[in-house]
């Protein structure tokens, strides 16, 4: 099976995120990134649809240079390439404009040999919208089949995929044809750590990188300016202030119960 795993590189949830001053777009220059953790499930699946029959695993990312990162991670769990669409013109891009860019890469993988399976995860840790695998389904023609906890593959290539979604009082099954989109979710799997030889083995795996122009796309369709979302201002979090402390001397029963009362929470 020939299976693409779309990725994204994140600011790191634990350092402290902020937008640009000058566009009121994510910073993503001033701080630390890594492979979205809930795509991390994605790539773990393919890769265990991979070692259960046989195909290719590549990994496709939209951002600056320092997505690489996230391709790198990928690789060093063991997909077998990756692709990196970068240009300036991208940057402020939204949801609609990334899953153009995602499925016209999609497609120029596929010209090779055609791709059976693109799998994502259900959101990027950082915009958290959920909407971009069932966009770029639609851009490529392929059923979403969306938020597995479950995933298996019959007869290959040329059979069908089956997920089960949980809801808060049911879960479903689904059936679709391959090929098809699948998003997963953070219950599928565990994903690997990358191993020594992993790691080792992740320098030698090719990388394309490929601009706006390599996929056929003007520049006009995709940034800020074509954005049909952004944000129009945001403000710091504010420092967070000492807490109170009480001391007991023989009321702090009674203390407790007034701080409590005075801020309605009895």
């Amino acid at each position: 099976m020939n299976i693409v795993v779309c990725v994204k590189y994140v600011p790191d949830a634990q350092a402290e995120r902020t937008f640009n001053a000058s566009d009121n777009t994510t910073d993503r220059e001033n701080v630390d990134g890594l492979l979205s953790e809930l795509d991390e499930y994605a790539v773990e699946e393919a890769l265990k649809i991979v070692e259960a029959g046989e195909g290719e695993v590549t990994v496709l990312t939209v951002g600056p240079d320092q997505a690489a990162d996230a391709i790198k991670k990928a690789l060093q769990m063991g997909a077998h390439k990756g692709v990196h669409v970068g240009d300036e013109a991208i940057h402020g891009s939204d949801a609609i404009a990334t899953s153009l860019v995602l499925a016209e890469a999609v497609k120029k993988i596929g010209i090779e040999s055609p791709v059976d399976l693109v799998v994502t995860g259900m959101a990027s840790t950082d915009g958290t919208m959920g909407v971009v695998p069932t966009m770029l389904a639609e851009r490529l023609g392929l059923p979403a089949v969306t938020f597995a906890s479950e995933l298996t593959i019959e007869d290959g290539a040329t059979g069908s995929v089956t997920i089960h979604r949980d809801g808060d009082a049911s879960t479903q099954t689904i059936t679709a044809t391959l090929p098809a989109l699948v998003s997963v979710t953070d219950q599928i799997n565990e994903p690997r750590y990358p191993s020594f030889k992993g790691i080792m083995a992740a320098k030698k795996k090719p990388v394309e990188k490929w601009s706006l122009a390599d996929l056929g796309i003007d520049p006009s369709q995709v940034g800020l300016d074509a954005a049909w979302t952004k944000v129009e201002s945001f403000t710091a979090r504010p420092p967070r202030s000492q807490g109170e402390i009480v001391p007991d001397e023989g009321d702090g029963g009674q203390k407790l119960a007034t701080f409590l009362a005075e801020h309605k929470f009895v």
